[in-house]
C-alpha cells in the first residue's frame, strides 16, 4: 500500500523536469495521475513513459483550467490532489528593458495558472471535504532576485495566496501549502546559461555554471516533499512554504499543533526589535 493509494492526482507542467518527478513518485505510492502540459509532443512522452493520464492543456487559461478538472473526473473517476508546478522564469534583465508582453505573461503562467486550477478543483474538494493543493515555489519568494524581477514577483505572489487560501479553505479539510524545491538542473538553468551574463548578471550566471557544473538540487526530495504533502500524514498542515532541502518536514506530524499556532514557514515582515533595534 503506497502513501497515496486510491487517490487521484492533477500534476501541471508534468511534461519534464521537476513536474514529471513528482508524477513518477505518485504513481510509484499509488495514485492515479493526470498530468499535463502546453508542450503536447514531450507530454506524450511523459505519458507513455510514466503510464498516466495525460491532456495538453495552458493552466492560464480558464477555460483549459476546467477542462483538465473535468478530465481528471471523467478519466480517473475524482480528485483528491492538486499539484501547481507549471512556471517559467520568464524575460531575463533588468526590467526597464525586458519585453512587456513576456513579462506579463510569465505572471499570467506562475500565478494565475496556479489561482485558476485552484478555482477549477475547489468545488471537488470542498464538496468531498477534503483535499490537497501542493504550489511549487522558489527562491525568487524569499529573496530578491535582480533580473528576473517576473518570476520574482509571481513566485513571491504564489506564498501569499497559498497562505491566504489556506485561510479560505480551514476547516474544510482542504491543505494548502507550497514547495521550495531547491536550485535544480532543469530547462530553468538553460535560459539562465543561455541569457549570458549581460542579461542575467555576472553573479547570477557564475552561480549557474557552478551548479551545472555540481549537478544541482536532487529532484528526488522535492517530490518525496510533494507526497508527503499529498498523502494523509500531513493532514492539518497548511499554509507553509517548506524547503524540500532545509527543513525537517518529515518530522513536521510531531509538531502539528505547535506549527498551527505559529508563523513558522511563512511569508512574514521583520520589525527592528528582532534584529536589536531600538527604533
Amino acid at each position: 500500500m503506497g502513501a497515496l493509494n486510491g487517490r487521484v492526482a492533477i500534476v501541471t507542467g508534468a511534461s519534464r523536469g521537476l513536474g514529471r518527478e513528482i508524477a513518477r513518485a505518485f504513481v510509484e505510492e499509488g495514485a492515479r495521475v493526470l498530468i499535463c502540459a502546453r508542450d503536447a509532443e514531450a507530454l506524450e512522452q511523459a505519458r507513455a513513459e510514466l503510464g498516466v493520464e495525460a491532456l495538453a492543456a495552458d493552466v492560464s487559461d480558464p477555460a483549459d483550467a476546467r477542462r483538465v478538472v473535468a478530465a481528471a473526473l471523467d478519466r480517473l473517476g475524482g480528485l483528491h490532489v492538486l499539484v501547481n508546478n507549471a512556471g517559467v522564469y520568464g524575460p531575463i534583465g533588468p526590467l526597464e528593458e525586458v519585453d512587456w508582453a513576456e513579462w506579463t505573461r510569465a505572471l499570467e503562467i506562475n500565478l494565475y495558472g496556479s489561482v485558476l486550477m485552484a478555482r477549477a478543483a475547489l468545488p471537488v474538494l470542498r464538496a468531498q471535504g477534503s483535499g490537497k493543493i501542493i504550489q511549487v515555489s522558489g527562491g525568487g519568494a524569499t529573496a530578491p532576485l535582480p533580473r528576473f524581477s517576473a518570476y520574482a514577483a509571481s513566485k513571491a505572489a504564489v506564498v501569499r495566496f497559498t497562505e491566504t487560501l489556506a485561510e479560505e479553505t480551514r476547516g474544510a479539510g482542504i491543505d494548502v501549502n507550497a514547495i521550495a524545491p531547491g536550485a535544480l538542473n532543469t530547462r530553468l538553468l538553460d535560459q539562465v546559461l543561455a541569457a549570458g551574463p549581460a542579461r542575467a548578471g555576472s553573479d547570477f550566471h557564475e552561480q549557474a555554471l557552478r551548479q551545472q557544473a555540481e549537478g544541482g538540487a536532487e529532484p528526488r526530495r522535492a517530490a518525496e516533499l510533494a507526497v508527503f504533502l499529498a498523502s494523509a500524514a500531513s493532514d492539518g498542515i497548511s499554509g507553509r512554504l517548506l524547503s524540500a532541502l532545509w527543513d525537517p518536514w518529515e518530522q513536521l506530524p510531531a509538531h502539528r499543533d505547535e506549527l498551527a499556532d505559529s508563523d513558522v514557514y511563512t511569508l512574514r515582515r521583520i520589525v527592528p526589535a528582532e534584529r536589536g533595534l531600538d527604533w
